[in-house]
């Protein structure tokens, strides 16, 4: 949701994903400087691209596996919390970007 200044000179905006979970349509995913893919802003651990990179594969299997992790993806933490689930420790949003 966007709110413009008064005056013309700016705006303000704010991302209410956990009050409107919008999980089902995200497109979003966090590459951290060691080469985790995150594919959730409030992740409890990534998958490691860069051990992938690494291992000799070709394009086209790396681009197979991310797809792979994407699509087989189950952290839904907005739309899944609970007062259980709010207590679980997630990657700290300056490590991936956020």
């Amino acid at each position: 949701k966007r709110w413009n200044y008064a005056d013309g000179s700016g705006e303000i905006g704010v991302i209410s994903s956990v009050t409107q979970a919008f999980c089902s349509t995200c497109t979003r995913t966090r590459l951290s400087t060691d080469g985790k893919l995150f594919t959730c802003l409030f992740a409890q651990s990534g998958h490691d691209l860069r051990a992938l990179m690494r291992s000799g594969k070709s394009d086209t299997q790396i681009t197979r596996a991310i797809g792979l992790i994407w699509n087989q993806r189950e952290d839904r933490y907005s739309q899944l919390r609970t007062e259980e689930t709010t207590g679980n420790k997630k990657v700290e949003m300056s490590y991936i970007g956020g």
